[in-house]
Parts: C-alpha cells; structure tokens; sequence
C-alpha cells in the first residue's frame, strides 16, 4: 500500500464526513487547487486508499428488517474458495469473512424476517456443498458504525 502525506490525511478526513462534498471546497479547506484535490483523491482510489463509494442505503427502507451474522464451519479450510461463489448467489448475503477460531467464515446478511431467514439458512446456506455447521446470531441493533478514524499514529508521513 502507498504511503500517504498529511494532505492526503487531510483530505481523507473531509471526504470520510461527507462523501459528497464538492472538490472545490476540499480544496479550499486544504488551500490548494481544485485539480490538486482530484488528483489526489483518483491516485488514492488506484493504490486501494479509497476503495468505495456511493450511497449508504438502510435495508430497513428495503424490507430488510432483520441483521444476522452467520458462522460457517466447513469440513476443510480448504473449501472457502469452493463456497465463496456458492454464497455470492445469495443477494441477501453482504460480507463474507475467512476466519480463524470456531468458524471457517463468518458471513452477515439481511433478511426480511425470521421466516426469510430460516429459508436462506435451511433451503440455501447449509445445503451448499461443504457446509458442516452454522450459527446464527441476529443483530437486536446496531449501536456503532464507522470507518478506521485518521490520525497521526495511524498514517505514515
């Protein structure tokens, strides 16, 4: 990864807040040129700095009204490259992680309801070749969400 400078942090630390905001003003915060600010962002959305964008939808809004996040044991380790595509197909499933400690994965996806998620976990997830166990907790709320913050001890100079 490619290190990154203090206007780079400064930047990172505007756009984090609003991801919207207009090049313009970020320049002007950071007192440098619009076409600085661009280049600096585009250079740090190459090198993997920045690796999303867009909105934040609530899956409430959706019909999605139940957050559960699933550990997966597999008969080997081996196996995640076989499942991962296997639950790419499930639209409802939005992360996948590899594991250590009692799972092989562990998986978060949204579901309209219980009954929604019975039939993903029932009907789709543990019959995916491989598949040994799963447990499932369910997100009562969720209380925090946010990114890495940028700090001096967190960025090299």
């Amino acid at each position: 990864m490619e290190k990154i400078d203090n206007l780079d942090k400064k930047i990172l630390g505007i756009i984090m807040q609003n991801a919207r905001i207009p090049s313009k003003d970020v320049a002007v915060d950071c007192n440098v040129s619009r076409a600085a600010i661009h280049q600096r962002i585009q250079r740090m959305v190459e090198t993997g700095v920045i690796t999303g964008s867009g909105y934040n939808v609530n899956p409430k809004a959706l019909g999605y009204a139940t957050c559960t996040y699933i550990g997966i044991q597999l008969q080997k380790g081996s196996m995640y490259r076989d499942v991962v595509p296997e639950l790419e197909k499930i639209r409802e499933v939005v992360e996948c992680h590899f594991t250590t400690g009692s799972y092989t994965m562990l998986i978060k996806l949204y579901a309209r309801d219980n009954q929604h998620l019975m039939e993903l976990l029932n009907g789709r997830i543990q019959h995916i070749p491989g598949v040994m166990a799963t447990e499932t907790l369910i997100s009562l709320e969720q209380s925090i969400c946010r990114q890495i913050p940028i700090r001096k001890d967190n960025i090299d100079d």
